[in-house]
This record gives structure tokens, C-alpha cells and sequence, in this order.
């Protein structure tokens, strides 16, 4: 990769093990942020105008559940993701919006790592599953999200297998 320096990295595939915890920060959205990112990408009323929110079933005004994983992503990227060989995402398995995120909420994010195998048909890279659970600030989950990810391997493997 051209202008790619490994200088600012600190995690690599094999510093991911199973059973480790990662704390990333909080983030508190305000409501202005709430609706201006619901106006461009989730434009559904009850995130959008308080009488309309009311009237739903959250009850009040809250953050679209795309919102809320956008803000758990930044706090991924920000507090680790920056910091490792990270090489994006194959997709998650499980995403769940446990409880409304509501303006000045401030959420909390932690990762665990569940499971960690070689990427065979790429001998650089390996694969690490995580569970990521944020909270609000009275401990109540809001969002689960569960899959994998792809890191760099600080020792690149000989390439014997031709499938994933």
C-alpha cells in the first residue's frame, strides 16, 4: 500500500485474543445531533420531532439505531481502530437496539473478543470476532452488535489452504 507506514501501530492480529476486553470511551449525543442525522439518513418522525416522538412508542425524541452505531463505530475507530492493522469488516451477525437512545444519553462502549482464526486464503491476514455492548449512563444496554473483523498479521502465515 502506498504512503502505508506501520509506525502508529500497536495491535496486530496475534495481540487479539480471546477473552480480552476493550473499554472505548463515551460519546453523549445532543439532540441536535440526533436530528440532524436522523434528517439526513433515517428521516422517521420519532427522530425527528418531539410531538411525533411522543406519540410512538419510544415516547419521547431518540437517535435512529443507524445513529447509534455510527457513534459506537467512532468510538471504535478513535480509541483502537487507529491504533491497529485493522483491515475492515466482512460483516456483522448480530445487531440488536436493546433500549432508545435519547439526547445527552451518554453511552459507553466495550468490546470483547470471542473468537480469533488465521484468514486462509490470505496468509497476512486474521479474522477476530467480537461482541460490542454499549450502555447508557444508568448501565442499560442499548446496543449488541456481534462479527468479525480483519487485521494484519504481524507474522504472515505460509499460504497452504485455498478457502475460508
Amino acid at each position: 500500500m502506498a504512503g502505508h507506514t506501520t509506525d502508529h501501530i500497536l495491535y496486530y492480529w496475534e495481540d487479539l485474543l480471546p477473552g480480552s476486553e476493550r473499554d472505548l470511551g463515551t460519546i453523549t449525543p445532543t439532540r441536535e445531533e440526533i436530528i440532524a442525522f436522523a434528517s439526513q439518513f433515517d428521516p422517521q418522525p420519532f427522530h425527528l420531532d418531539d410531538a411525533a416522538a411522543k406519540a410512538s412508542v419510544f415516547g419521547s425524541l431518540c437517535a435512529s439505531g443507524w445513529h447509534t452505531c455510527a457513534m459506537a463505530m467512532r468510538l471504535m475507530v478513535t480509541n483502537f481502530l487507529h491504533q491497529s492493522s485493522s483491515l475492515g469488516s466482512p460483516g456483522l451477525e448480530n445487531l440488536q437496539w436493546k433500549k432508545p437512545v435519547l439526547p445527552n444519553d451518554t453511552l459507553h462502549l466495550k468490546h470483547k473478543i470471542i473468537d480469533s482464526r488465521p484468514m486462509r486464503s490470505k496468509p497476512d491476514v486474521g479474522l477476530v470476532r467480537t461482541e460490542w455492548h454499549m450502555h447508557n449512563q444508568h448501565g442499560d444496554l442499548v446496543l449488541h452488535m456481534e462479527g468479525w473483523s480483519m487485521f494484519r498479521r504481524r507474522h504472515p502465515a505460509s499460504n497452504n489452504a485455498s478457502s475460508d
